[in-house]
């Protein structure tokens, strides 16, 4: 698991913690002392049956019950072990002190640790055998002949029959027996459901982290694609033009050096900010939202133009969507296919970049009349028509379309090469002013 994923299992865990409380969370850290309560709990439940056996002298049913007390610690360990020798002792317990109260609250505890850890069937299968021994005595009125002087004394003052009064009780006491095991392990199967469904929660949280984690190495792996890419095949071009330039003109040979070193400077700040994200204390130095591509798009063009390309410039219909994410990806489409222009092709007579905007639909086309690169052959990339050298960028393009509902094609036509692009923008369509220039409209 990567960090991410451990960061989202921190996360959840600690979320589950604080909502159990201060009480339940020290008692799941500390199980042992969560057993301690469990058998203080039933033991202070059959405490009057334990004073009573005492007293009437009855000790091995007194010993059983201290000894269902101290089988409690094991509950975690042997839940169907110990729902087995309940279910005895509290038979024998019977019999041997028919009157005793509560003496059916071992099966409760046991019930309910094997129906945290087992399967809902398996636990109402235990249930049902476990309570069946036990509801029968009472049920059958086995214990109809051992009445307890107090109720003796009642049946007599109400005058009723002492056998229907048994036979009653007897009804009774089997039928709660039944439902308080029901209802232990029902409420030991809502936990088991809960603790799946968290654990199910967390893992989820851990797979989103991951997903997010290798969406997140994508994002990074195109964008310093997208930067080294075009800053160097610029810079490349821009420093074999000065070459050319300074010979003849040294004025102009200035006007490149500055543009390289424009695009040097550019593509460090692109970089810092693409990889800011990888340092935790990055973000005063090194901002991490998209740049301001619709301001980028002209300085990109004009950096073309000074590498060398004849650009041709349009854009009709609305502006682009005001969404950073959006005009980063039409920026980094545009770019990219002239970077591959620049790259790969030659004797350019002209380059012809158009947006269109209708409504929800926006068409991005690079259209050039270049030749590829002699004995260079297309190669897949991921999108139609495949690309030369590894298309990496065409595929990169076609990822960052698929956000957008779209696709990306690329394919020769003929002597150049088009690259055409249509993304769909899910909001409104309100019309609004162009953030391009107009002196870029058609400017060679």
């Amino acid at each position: 698991m990567d960090a991410a994923a451990g960061q989202a299992d921190a996360s959840f865990a600690e979320l589950t913690a604080r909502r159990r409380g201060l009480v339940r969370r020290y008692l799941y850290q500390h199980p042992r002392v969560m057993d301690a309560v469990v058998a203080l709990g039933y033991a202070l439940l059959v405490t009057p049956t334990v004073v009573d056996a005492v007293i009437s002298g009855n000790w091995p049913a007194a010993a059983l019950l201290a000894a269902v007390a101290a089988a409690m610690f094991f509950r975690r360990a042997h839940p169907v072990g110990l729902v087995a020798f309940v279910a005895v002792v509290e038979v024998a317990v019977t019999l041997l002190h028919p009157w005793g109260s509560n003496v059916s609250a071992g099966l409760w505890f046991s019930l309910y640790a094997v129906a945290v850890v087992h399967t809902r069937r398996f636990a109402l299968i235990t249930m049902a055998v476990a309570t069946a021994p036990l509801a029968l005595l009472y049920l059958l009125a086995a214990v109809g002949t051992h009445t307890h002087p107090m109720e003796s004394s009642f049946v007599h003052d109400v005058g009723a029959n002492p056998g229907d009064f048994n036979l009653l009780t007897s009804i009774a006491t089997g039928a709660s027996i039944a439902l308080s095991n029901v209802i232990a392990t029902g409420i030991g199967i809502g936990v088991k459901q809960r603790r799946e469904h968290e654990q199910e929660v967390a893992a989820w949280a851990a797979r989103t982290a991951r997903l997010a984690s290798v969406n997140e190495r994508n994002r990074i792996a195109r964008e310093m694609h997208d930067v080294v890419a075009h800053s160097l095949t610029v810079m490349i071009s821009l420093s074999d033009g000065a070459a050319v330039v300074v010979r003849k003109d040294p004025g102009r040979a200035g006007d490149v050096l500055g543009e390289l070193s424009r695009t040097g400077r550019t593509a460090l700040a692109d970089m810092r900010r693409v990889l800011g994200v990888l340092r935790d204390d990055a973000g005063a130095t090194a901002p991490r939202l998209p740049i301001a591509a619709g301001n980028s798009l002209a300085k990109l063009l004009e950096g073309f133009r000074t590498a060398g390309l004849p650009l041709h410039y349009s854009h009709s219909g609305p502006a682009l969507p005001d969404d950073a994410a959006f005009q980063l990806t039409v920026y980094r489409i545009v770019q990219e296919s002239l970077t591959n222009v620049l790259r790969y092709a030659r004797s350019l007579g002209r380059v012809d970049v158009s947006i269109v905007r209708s409504g929800s639909t926006v068409t991005i086309e690079v259209l050039d009349d270049g030749a590829g690169v002699p004995g260079q052959q297309p190669s897949e990339g991921g999108v139609q028509g495949g690309s030369y050298g590894t298309g990496q960028g065409l595929a990169g393009m076609a990822e960052r379309a698929r956000i957008y509902a779209g696709t990306v094609e690329a394919g020769p036509t003929g002597r150049g090469w088009r690259v055409h692009a249509v993304l769909c923008w899910p909001g409104d369509d309100q019309p609004e002013l162009s953030p391009y220039p107009h002196e870029l409209q058609g400017k060679v």
